[in-house]
């Protein structure tokens, strides 16, 4: 059974400039924390980057793969399940990870508790990472998930999850069938609230860098 991890990668970021390569920490990129994560995997065999410029190959940890993706796929027309499309077809396993650059404080125990749940119950035939959200949510001017005449605690709420960037899991056979990396039958990882921090703008990247940095001072 082979398991490859894909992290996806486009160097020309909209509104992070060259978020991916550019220092977070001490002169280490951003790319370097989610292929530690990987590579530190328990389950996962390969660790490859796809990238349609071979100048991510100068940023590339040690045991991490490179494979150039078709220029195309940099377009905004195309989503995550195109660029995974052209991956399976190059490089073949039983079990693919998706992983993103921008999900930095992803754990490796949380990417195996993902692979775990597909590889050891037949209850589900996906995985991925998720954040619980239980706060009161307005939508096109309405309460979405409370009523506003009673008031419940937050923590009392049913709970909404979102997902994360840090790992999604399925099989080659489901994507094959769902021609999607999340089946019909998906277990949500549930990660602490620090590991759903996603990186999409300048703010996130900020607010990042800040709590990493007091991190290494503890």
């Amino acid at each position: 059974m082979k398991i490859v991890a894909l992290v996806p990668i486009k160097l020309k970021s909209e509104r992070v400039r060259e978020k991916n390569i550019r220092p977070f920490f001490d002169g280490k990129p951003l790319v370097h924390f989610i292929l530690e994560a990987l590579i530190q995997s328990k389950y996962v065999n390969d660790v490859y980057v796809y990238c349609s410029s071979e100048r991510i190959k100068g940023y590339l940890i040690n045991g991490v793969k490179f494979l150039k993706r078709p220029k195309y796929l940099d377009g905004n027309n195309y989503s995550c399940n195109d660029i995974i499309r052209e991956f399976v077809k190059v490089v073949e396993a039983d079990y693919y990870v998706v992983s993103h650059t921008t999900a930095p404080f992803t754990k490796s125990e949380s990417i195996d508790k993902c692979i775990d749940a597909v590889l050891k119950n037949e209850e589900y035939d996906s995985a991925f990472t998720v954040a619980k959200l239980q706060k009161y949510l307005w939508k096109n001017g309405k309460p979405h998930n409370f009523r506003a005449d009673h008031l419940i605690r937050t923590q009392d709420m049913e709970p909404i999850y979102e997902e994360t960037s840090g790992a999604f899991v399925f099989s080659k056979e489901v994507f094959e069938i769902y021609n999607r990396r999340v089946g019909v039958k998906p277990c949500l990882v549930e990660v602490e609230p620090m590991e759903s921090i996603d990186i999409d703008t300048e703010s996130d990247m900020f607010v990042a860098q800040s709590i990493y940095k007091n991190l290494k001072k503890i």
